[in-house]
């Protein structure tokens, strides 16, 4: 290839020196002539190569059934890869075209040196970003951080190429770099703290699978609380139920706590867990006759039934004085009311009969007995899971009177009115 180059750009001084023209003369119009057919030269191997390579993978594209070489083309691998031919002849050409021009020759060459450095540098990260938004489009990479190793790559690459762009420019050697960077490290360090720990970060997610892009998570320190859209090496960010958008760092995932659902939407329900407040001095044992009132209750009726007989039967046996209801064994409003929730929860369609299920007293409050529903949704969806619940508790908030209970409600100055003109 040199020779050819010396061919072509080297005939015209002799020509003009053989018509008796003088030396600055035929060295400048030989230079500006040579120079217009480098442009020209350049720009139509550019031209075609870029006709060539952009055809080429189009029709590849056509026949294949993978998407890989469609997003070559609309990341502009092929452009950049059809530069740097002709950027390569000029790169050969300039010791050529300026050797009479000692000072220009060194300042055009190191340019042209550079951007050939940073073309091929865009050709390595178009390809980056290819094969980035590649692994996107499948389902098991989908939700891992790519996007963090391929930063981590390109900052390697950059700094890579940016000592080679310092050697061209001031003729260092690379083993001098190197010493150079060596002796930088610490401030290296310090400019880059943020993206050393979000890689150390990125690393830990990944590989014990943290977090997912597409996990809902929920982080109160950064104000956090939705769906995960983007995992990069320096930040994560969350799309919130509000539909903002916070931006986390990406090393306090793994310095800082933080909540993700995600196994309560792998699971076979999601939880429910709410409790009401029975006003205390409402609990009591049942008379005979609300028994018999309560048996009209169909969810209870055989369970009164069965107890009753029970209760009965121990209390005769053993001689049980039933002149005080607290004698032997008897049967509460709250105790049966527990048992009326326990058998509403299990024929209510909307929860997973295989998962725990119970209605439990909590410790007394100052404000009452707890009574705590605790059950799985089938709908684990957020707006069906809340219609579930709701639907769940007017049921039972509606039953209380009919077991002789009351909630515990604070009392409103209406309360109060309502006291005094009594």
């Amino acid at each position: 290839m040199g020779n050819i180059l010396d061919h072509i750009f080297n005939f015209l001084y002799p020509i003009f020196r053989g018509w008796g023209l003088g030396y600055s003369f035929s060295s400048y119009v030989s230079l500006v002539l040579n120079i217009i057919v480098l442009i020209i030269l350049t720009y139509s191997i550019y031209m075609l190569f870029r006709f060539l390579f952009v055809t080429a993978m189009a029709i590849i594209a056509l026949k294949t059934k993978t998407k890989f070489d469609d997003l070559i083309i609309s990341n502009k691998t092929v452009i950049y890869i059809a530069q740097l031919i002709p950027f390569t002849l000029i790169y050969k050409s300039v010791p050529i075209i300026l050797k009479r021009y000692d000072y220009w020759e060194d300042v055009f060459g190191k340019l042209v040196g550079v951007y050939i450095v940073l073309l091929i540098l865009w050709i390595i990260r178009s390809l980056l970003n290819t094969t980035q938004d590649y692994l996107k489009q499948i389902p098991r990479f989908s939700d891992k951080p790519v996007d963090s190793f391929i930063q981590v790559i390109m900052i390697v690459l950059w700094m890579f190429g940016i000592s080679v762009i310092i050697s061209k420019i001031f003729g260092i050697s690379q083993k001098e770099m190197l010493t150079i960077l060596g002796a930088v490290s610490a401030i290296v360090i310090l400019i880059f703290r943020d993206t050393i720990l979000g890689f150390v970060a990125s690393v830990q997610v990944a590989i014990n699978d943290m977090v997912r892009i597409g996990d809902w998570i929920t982080m109160e320190r950064y104000g956090a609380d939705g769906d995960v859209i983007e995992i990069n090496l320096a930040t994560v960010k969350v799309r919130n139920f509000d539909n903002t958008t916070t931006t986390i760092p990406t090393y306090s995932l793994s310095s800082d706590s933080f909540q993700n659902w995600r196994g309560m939407l792998n699971s076979d329900g999601r939880r429910i867990k709410r409790h009401i407040l029975i006003k205390a001095s409402t609990i009591r044992f049942l008379e005979d006759f609300e028994l018999d009132n309560l048996q009209k209750v169909e969810l209870v009726q055989p369970y009164i039934q069965t107890r009753k007989a029970e209760i009965e039967r121990f209390n005769q046996a053993n001689a049980i004085d039933k002149s005080l209801a607290i004698n032997g064994r008897n049967m509460t409003n709250l105790g049966l009311f527990r048992k009326y929730i326990n058998q509403y929860l299990h024929q209510h369609a909307g929860l997973n009969k295989n998962l725990t299920m119970m209605c439990r007293q909590l410790q007394p409050t100052p404000h009452g007995m707890p009574l705590e529903i605790y059950a799985f949704s089938t709908d684990k969806r957020w707006v069906n899971y809340e219609y579930i619940m709701a639907d769940i508790f007017d049921h039972v908030i509606a039953s209380v009177p009919y077991f002789y209970l009351e909630l515990y409600e604070m009392p409103s100055d209406h309360t109060f009115l309502k006291t005094e003109s009594l």
